[in-house]
């Protein structure tokens, strides 16, 4: 029986031999949302943390490789439902349903003739049409791609730009998407603005005062992606001066929020029934695969390697990426007489990850022994 501690509502697709408990003290993993787990004391036991969604800047990933604990995304299982925000947020604030929204909120009990009112009135929110608008969209992943195919068939013009598309990627954009070759030639160009990048050093607070400048006068930005990607008060400058007509944001300031072009939703990118099912199934398929086989994927910090069943037990070893490691470890398998019946290693960065099957059995100490190997991380048998 394995106990899985939880963090935010998420629904139990495990199956048998699953426990999910929000209140363990002692646990095997962890599954998460949103909730914030970078100052947590992570349980001795705890082998794996799956993140239900996409981004995990919650979770201190350095800390869980030190530690040995694999951690899980889901790519991919919430992109329809962010595309979909995505796509009404560029509609919505190009026809300024917020602004006029409010408006007529705040008449409606007013002593009026409501219809001559509005009649009176509706110029003020008179707003743009997408079609033929360029659209650039920095990030062309499971999100982005998605985007930008359905607004070309919308009818805009669609630049993207991408520093590590895949081929596949590429030739899948490719009617789709016209690719620039820098970041500056994208922002010269687009009418609207659709971010969907990660946040690391290079990109957070990428909206700001020197990309604002090089953009269109009247362009607006559209970020569903992550709040860091802003420097807030840099465009709250551009939101009052008008070189940037509008924003929608899953990631809004309550500075922006005062502002009349801003149209902001309170983290929704991901909220739908069908995201968090999706998500939810998609963490519960690797943690299940992760502490029942050893198999590794979608981690954002192990390789990811899987491989069929032996008939015995099988040994998991998370180890420092050094020249000679594969070696020592099947030389103390060897001191052990033990056949190795498969094998697997794999890479990433300066973190290998290798899994051993045999026929049968193998002894207790076999754990004790491979930890004898200076770089070895941590080690699992699994029966």
């Amino acid at each position: 029986m394995y106990t899985i501690k939880t963090y935010n509502k998420i629904k139990n697709l495990m199956g048998d031999g699953f426990t999910l408990d929000e209140n363990a003290k002692e646990y095997d993993a962890i599954m998460v949302r949103s909730a914030d787990l970078k100052e947590e004391e992570f349980s001795k036991s705890c082998r794996a943390i799956a993140r239900v969604g996409a981004g995990v800047n919650n979770i201190p990933i350095d800390k869980c490789t030190e530690m040995g604990i694999a951690v899980f995304n889901t790519p991919g299982g919430n992109a329809n439902a962010v595309k979909e925000i995505t796509i009404a947020g560029i509609i919505s604030i190009s026809r300024n349903i917020k602004a006029s929204g409010d408006w007529l909120n705040s008449v409606k009990k007013e002593d009026i003739d409501l219809a001559k009112t509005i009649e009176k009135e509706k110029s003020k929110y008179v707003g743009t049409e997408i079609l033929g608008k360029t659209l650039g969209v920095i990030g062309l992943g499971q999100v982005g791609g998605k985007v930008a195919k359905v607004l070309h068939n919308l009818g805009m013009n669609v630049i993207g730009y991408d520093a590590y598309i895949s081929p596949g990627q590429k030739q899948d954009l490719k009617q789709y998407v016209e690719m620039v070759d820098s970041v500056d030639a994208l922002l010269e160009k687009s009418d609207y603005l659709s971010l969907h990048m990660a946040t690391t050093k290079e990109t957070t607070g990428f909206v700001n005062k020197a990309n604002i400048e090089k953009m269109k006068d009247g362009v607006y930005i559209i970020n569903y992606a992550r709040g860091e990607l802003v420097n807030h008060s840099d465009l709250i400058e551009a939101l009052k001066s008008g070189k940037v007509k509008g924003y929608a944001t899953d990631f809004p300031t309550k500075e922006e929020l005062d502002l009349p072009n801003v149209l902001g939703t309170p983290h929704l990118g991901a909220s739908t029934y069908e995201a968090e099912d999706n998500c939810a199934a998609m963490a519960a398929s690797e943690m299940k695969d992760f502490l029942i086989n050893g198999n590794v994927v979608n981690s954002v910090n192990f390789p990811n390697v899987t491989i069929a069943r032996a008939a015995g037990a099988r040994v998991t070893v998370l180890h420092k990426n050094r020249v000679g490691m594969l070696e020592e470890i099947t030389n103390k398998v060897a001191e052990l007489k033990l056949n190795i019946e498969g094998l697997a290693n794999k890479g990433r960065n300066d973190i290998a990850y290798t899994i051993l099957d045999f026929s049968s059995d193998v002894p207790a100490n076999i754990e004790d022994k491979i930890k004898e190997i200076s770089d070895v991380i941590t080690t699992r048998v699994i029966v």
